[in-house]
């Protein structure tokens, strides 16, 4: 503080209207830096009062006292002014709640008719806003630069979190991603000054309490600026002070009208938000996930791609193991040097082997159908427990081959479940061939059910290989083996569970699996509700009636039409040697014109011949004289709902997937027979 500041006490209305009403800062100081004057817009800006400033040096007025170094620098621009030179500079300057300013300065000296130096003015202007745009420009482009060529979400939350956190002064920034119950999120990754709490893991929302939640569930930002004034005690207050957290923004994700994922900065004092912060860590936040979302969506490309490929490698390791003894019983059939009782376990071997290969086609079928929605549930009331029955009995082969102990632990009471039975049985059977597979032998395999209140459970657990904790879920993907290598790897195509899960979501119902881990053994739990009304039976359309009567039985004329030549004359092979009279056509104009003369009681149609499909030829040989009860059956690789309901129009009787069992093509003939009267 000077001893004594030189008389200047301006008294001109016109001066003090003008010095006092711009727009801009203003002040006036003698050539060695003592305040004489300064006007209104200065003091407001600072938030300050005229009479601590004027009598003191301009440097150590409050706009740069707080700062040494700030204080030094507008004392050497003083001095360059008080030497005649005009010097201009952005400097930062402080409110009095130490709130950090800036401005665009200019000192110049003001001079006598001599040119000496009277006094130096002071005159700048606010830019603050535009320094937190620049600033804000500068870290949105970083962030930008340093995601754009991220190959994964975690480089891309790293780098994010540690420049929004520095570019803030914060404590922390963290990451976090909803779980698929809606209640739990997974901190992915957070980035702390040094010294502060790591809050990365797994946290229950609601323990954050009902601001909290209310908030980011409908996806508006989270705003508190002292949780200890702010939330109500045991209103998530405990937990926000057990990570260290005064204040916090936290900006939502919300995608169908779910919370996905969070974002949120972190100060462990209080801190009172500007919207130009908020405003910027939203920003922030829109942009990372949006470069997350393109990382993850090419990761799963890359993923299912990955996948994709073994299950093509699976797919033809699972179809060679069956053609490979199919081959060499072929062959032993060939030379004939076997006996007879060798022959017929040669033939049995083809059976269980075609069969096998029958069982891999139609995972794939029913895979391809659940994923398009075109399966219908012929729905029933039903015990759960002649279900189980029925999967058992099915499965048996496999669960004693490798000496299995299996256990069956059902209540006396029925458990009556409105489901599709075969649908139904199909699950339980797909779990009971993965606990055999993944057993090893002599494993012990438990098949249980029980009511809880409203709901059936139904548990299959096995102490085999088991399932790490990391990859539970992922044993439903499609396509996916755990732990698949070529010793580990046990068959199947790797759809099967995933079909599973597919089929109880169709009938309300959910399956989980659970493991202690590796070597530890799996159970895996099917939630089934309670049937309430009983509900009668919707036969299904196709099918056959009960084999009443063998392939020999009354001969009758049967023609068959289909492009494949071998599929073709093995099935009239067989029939011809049962004793009917047979025809082959190689397409449908030539199905036609046999027709005509032969007038078959049966006809087996391929649906994809060439010149003239098996539709249309069903639908001509219907209008055709003396066809009305003919019997006629699509016998076709082709097995999708519109494909039958295709077949249904154009008036076949009955739809067989190829290759059709003997029992399927025997209760075929019976239809003929009963048509035919």
């Amino acid at each position: 503080m000077p001893d004594s500041a030189p008389p200047f006490a301006p008294t001109d209305a016109v001066y003090r209207t003008f010095f006092d009403q711009a727009t801009h800062f203003a002040g006036l100081m003698t050539p060695d830096g003592m305040l004489v004057d300064v006007n209104r817009r200065s003091l407001e800006a600072g938030r300050r009062r005229r009479e601590d400033v004027v009598g003191r040096y301009f440097w150590e007025c409050g706009w740069w006292s707080p700062s040494p170094a700030l204080a030094d620098e507008v004392r050497a621009c003083t001095r360059l002014a008080a030497g005649g030179a005009t010097v201009r500079r952005e400097l930062r300057y402080y409110r009095d709640d130490a709130r950090e300013c800036w401005t665009d300065i200019v000192f110049a000296p003001v001079t006598d008719t001599a040119g000496t130096v009277q006094y130096i003015a002071a005159t700048g202007a606010d830019i603050t806003e535009r320094r937190q745009v620049e600033a804000r420009l500068r870290l949105l482009d970083a962030i930008g630069e340093a995601t754009r060529v991220a190959t994964d979400a975690r480089a891309i939350m790293a780098e994010a979190t540690r420049l929004l956190g520095e570019h803030l002064g914060v404590t922390r920034v963290a990451y976090a991603d909803l779980e698929p119950d809606n209640d739990r999120f997974t901190i992915r990754h957070d980035w702390t000054v040094p010294g502060a709490l790591s809050t990365v893991g797994v946290y229950s929302l609601d323990l954050f309490g009902s601001r909290a939640t209310s908030n980011l569930r409908v996806g508006r930002t989270l705003l508190i600026n002292d949780v200890d004034r702010e939330l109500a005690p045991g209103d998530g207050d405990g937990m926000f002070n057990a990570i260290g957290i005064k204040a916090i923004i936290c900006c939502p994700l919300v995608k169908g009208g779910a919370l996905v994922a969070m974002m949120a900065v972190h100060q462990q004092r209080p801190r009172m938000w500007t919207a130009d912060e908020i405003a910027l860590v939203e920003a922030v936040v829109e942009r990372c996930w949006a470069h997350i979302e393109r990382v993850r969506s090419t990761e799963a490309l890359h993923k299912a791609d990955r996948h994709k490929s073994e299950f093509l490698a699976t797919l033809a390791h699972e179809l060679r193991n069956p053609l490979a003894p199919i081959s060499n019983g072929l062959e032993l059939l060939r030379l004939g040097a076997e006996s007879g009782a060798a022959m017929g376990h040669v033939r049995e071997m083809m059976t269980r082997q075609v069969n096998h290969m029958v069982h891999l086609i139609n995972d794939l079928l029913d895979i391809a159908r659940v994923s398009s929605g075109k399966i219908v549930l012929r729905r029933q009331v039903a015990d759960l427990k002649d279900v189980v029955a029925s999967a058992v009995e099915t499965n048996l082969p496999a669960l004693q081959a490798p000496g299995h102990l299996l256990t069956v632990d059902l209540p006396d009471e029925p458990l009556l479940v409105d489901v599709d039975v075969v649908r139904m049985s199909q699950v339980l059977g797909n779990l009971l061939s993965n606990a055999a597979k993944y057993t090893p032998p002599g494993g012990r395999i438990v098949v249980a059910a029980r009511r809880e209140e409203l709901e059936v459970v139904v548990t299959v657990g096995d102490n085999g290989m088991g399932i790490a904790h990391d990859a539970l879920e992922a044993v439903f993907e499609m396509f996916t083996q755990v732990g698949r290598s070529v010793e580990r790897s046990k068959g199947g195509l790797g759809i099967g569970l995933s079909l599973v899960r597919r089929l109880m979501a169709l009938h309300g119902g959910s399956v989980d699996a659970a493991s202690a881990g590796e070597g530890q053994g799996s159970t895996f739990t099917l939630r089934l509700p309670v049937a309430r009304q009983p509900r009668a039976v919707t036969p299904p359309e196709d099918v056959m009636p009960a084999r009443a009567q063998g392939l020999a039985d009354t001969s009758l004329r049967v023609l068959i039409a289909d492009d494949n030549a071998d599929a073709a004359n093995t099935l009239e092979a067989l029939l011809r040697q049962a004793g009917h009279d047979t025809r082959i056509a190689y397409d449908g104009a030539a199905a036609l014109a046999l027709a005509e003369s032969f007038r078959p009681q049966l006809a087996f149609l391929d649906l994809g011949m060439p010149l003239l499909d098996g539709y249309e030829t069903a639908r001509r040989l219907r209008a055709l004289p003396h066809m009305a009860n003919l019997a006629l059956v699509a016998l076709t690789g082709w097995g999708a709902e519109e494909d039958r309901m295709r077949a249904r129009a154009a008036g076949f009787d009955r739809h067989l997937l190829k290759p059709a069992a003997p029992d399927e093509v025997a209760a075929a003939l019976a239809l003929a027979r009963q048509q035919a009267g």
